[in-house]
């Protein structure tokens, strides 16, 4: 599958074009999520909403990773330094994340894609599986045995949450360490520092398996995992509004057409779908509506 089989030059300009007005909206929007979860849980501590905040919050952090992954890209701002400082600063450390070591690793998925050599297969390769393995991976993450083994890998030297590299020095921890202080701060001096414990515990859970189903989505059990083309190795979900609110921010679901074409922006991947369509480039790819197909296609 050929970028030029599908796109002209007018077509390859229009989709890689690159906004920080759109940048920002992104990054802001996220973050204003985040505010009014912890306002709306400030002010309404109410386990009934507490269970309605904890998905919501747990997408959010997936919104900042998914940011964090564009930043990497060169894809998220036009203006290149702000790529560095907020895909870091705003997206990356408050997920206990470094995106320097992330982006190298990320980098070599899309070199290796399609082959035996991906990094990371681990995450995708066994599939599909039984319930009741699946059932033993979503209690892993809903108990916080997985947070916890990814934070003490940090404490241990690792980089970041989903970083293979052992980081060089302790820059990227006291980075990430001082970005979680100040956010506790900002919610004491609003009189609502207990909300940390909301922030972290999301982490330590939800987020967990929100990854996990996010990572499942993209690669696992494809026509076929060790094929070049992306349309056999990798998945795009047309999902509905509100799984996307959880699962698939910013749009990271068309994961299919960012292997396609990597440059292009998250926020021109939906174009970029409907025109692969129309150009019948994806006539044969399977289609999957919502994640819970998917998850009816992965867990036998």
């Amino acid at each position: 599958m050929k970028v030029t089989d599908y796109l002209s030059r007018e077509d390859i300009a229009r989709f890689t074009a690159k906004s920080d007005l759109h940048a920002w909206r992104l990054v802001l929007g996220n973050w204003l999520g985040i505010i009014a979860i912890f306002a709306l849980m400030g002010l309404y501590p109410h386990p009934l909403l507490l269970l309605l905040a904890v998905p919501l919050l747990a997408g959010r952090q997936l919104g900042l990773a998914v940011l964090t992954h564009e930043a990497g890209h060169r894809t998220l701002f036009r203006t290149p330094w702000l790529n560095d400082l907020v895909g870091q600063w705003l997206c990356a450390l408050p997920v206990f994340n470094d995106m320097p070591s992330y982006t190298r690793g990320h980098l070599r998925h899309h070199r290796l894609a399609g082959t035996p050599d991906d990094p990371d297969l681990s995450n995708y390769a066994s599939y599909p599986v039984s319930r009741a393995s699946f059932r033993r991976k979503v209690l892993r993450d809903l108990s916080g045995r997985t947070g916890v083994k990814l934070l003490t890998a940090i404490l241990r030297g690792a980089a970041g949450i989903t970083s293979g590299e052992k980081r060089a020095s302790a820059r990227p921890f006291v980075s990430q360490l001082l970005v979680q202080v100040l956010l506790f701060l900002a919610l004491a001096a609003c009189g609502i520092g207990w909300v940390y414990l909301l922030w972290l515990g999301t982490f330590l859970t939800v987020y967990m398996l929100v990854i996990r189903l996010r990572q499942i989505a993209e690669h696992a059990a494809v026509p076929d995992l060790y094929h070049p083309d992306p349309r056999y190795n990798t998945r795009t979900v047309d999902a509905p509004w509100w799984q996307r609110l959880v699962l698939a921010p910013n749009g990271v679901n068309y994961h299919l057409e960012h292997h396609f074409m990597a440059s292009v922006p998250c926020y021109r991947l939906a174009a970029l779908r409907q025109h692969l369509r129309a150009r019948r480039a994806l006539d044969t790819v399977p289609t999957f509506s919502g994640y819970g197909a998917v998850l009816r296609h992965v867990v036998a």
